[in-house]
């Protein structure tokens, strides 16, 4: 079996507008590999929400997800920091054993 190497797995839950920008900042902390995952509804502190494309509202929300080193990942929250409230931006990390780490 391969080693497994700790990497950090983030996941960043954005209202769909803001994807640009999360893509923008995660560039900037050097990070090139991400997925993002079309969400359908959720609750949080401020109550229910559902994907609302299909009436064509703003109300989408997406996962971006990554996995990077520790590193980027500092470098990514510092610049998530400023934008989580005003937006409800919600961020978690954990840690991720993967193979391949050069890949991350």
């Amino acid at each position: 079996m391969k080693r497994l190497t700790s990497r950090k797995r983030m996941e960043v839950l954005v209202d769909a507008p803001l994807l640009r920008r999360i893509k923008a900042l995660a560039e900037e902390a050097g990070i090139i590999g991400y997925t993002v995952i079309p969400t359908l509804e959720g609750k949080g502190n401020q109550g229910e929400w559902r994907d609302e494309r299909v009436s064509g509202g703003a109300g989408s929300k997406v996962i971006f997800l990554t996995i990077v080193s520790e590193e980027r990942a500092s470098a990514f929250l510092d610049l998530l920091e400023p934008i989580l409230d005003p937006y409800g931006i919600i961020v978690s990390v954990a840690t991720a054993d993967v193979i391949r780490p050069e890949k991350f």
